[in-house]
């Protein structure tokens, strides 16, 4: 393993991190909003970051993130529209 590209994969994440605190924007695959969509708690409503400052939303059911089917899933511009358009959906 080269150790300077290693050193520099570092550096490049550390940097990332940093914009991303400067940007308000959540790491790719942080759970933003989770909640149970009805009465029946199989059925849940996550919306997950990209990372660039825009989310999915996803219906999803079972036992997410573990063992779990998508059912719904959408792309949003920013993290804001989806966990707005989620609780539109648990409301």
């Amino acid at each position: 393993m080269n150790k300077s590209k290693l050193e520099r994969l570092r550096n490049l994440e550390k940097a990332v991190g940093a914009l991303r605190d400067e940007l308000a924007i959540s790491p790719l695959g942080e759970i933003l909003f989770e909640a149970s969509q009805s009465v029946w708690p199989e059925r849940d409503v996550v919306v997950e970051a990209d990372g660039r400052g825009g989310a999915t939303l996803m219906v999803v059911q079972g036992n997410y993130p573990v063992d779990y089917l998508t059912l719904r899933q959408q792309q949003f511009v920013t993290e804001d529209d989806a966990c707005e358009a989620a609780e539109q959906l648990v409301r």
